[in-house]
């Protein structure tokens, strides 16, 4: 029994993205799909690949650091170097988003304070407002 195989069209559904993406991650070197004619033919592999470029971006890894962590996968004998690198990765990236957290926190309290003002600002105008109405 061969491989299982899928086109293009079959992982777009899968992974709910588009085909043109796939394209442009196969143009970036990520993918490296087998051809018949102008048909690619996506293995096992190609798949797997698919699944963790898209959960990297999700992490939000960059382009440039998954093909790193491809490349040491495709050169090592183990899993290690791969996996210590995946690690700082992780990290680098957890302080990156801890640090943003800490903006977006400082952000929504200045938010907060200025929608108080501004509401405190309107119950002002509202009761001057309604008194000269009913003057």
């Amino acid at each position: 029994m061969g491989e299982q195989v899928f086109n293009i069209t079959e992982l777009a559904q899968e992974f709910d993205i588009t085909t043109r993406a796939i394209r442009f991650y196969e143009d970036q070197g990520l993918l490296e799909p087998a051809r018949a004619g102008q048909r690619r033919i996506y293995n096992r592999r190609d798949r797997v690949r698919l699944m963790l470029i898209l959960r990297g971006k999700r992490i939000g890894l960059s382009l440039q650091e998954i093909r790193e962590l491809f490349a040491l996968y495709d050169a090592a004998h183990d899993d290690e170097p791969q996996l210590q690198e995946f690690i700082r990765i992780l990290a680098r990236k957890e302080q990156q988003l801890l640090a943003q957290m800490e903006d977006i926190k400082v952000v929504l309290t200045e938010i907060g304070q200025l929608r108080g003002q501004c509401e405190k600002s309107l119950g002002k105008r509202g009761n001057g407002h309604n008194q000269a109405k009913e003057l």
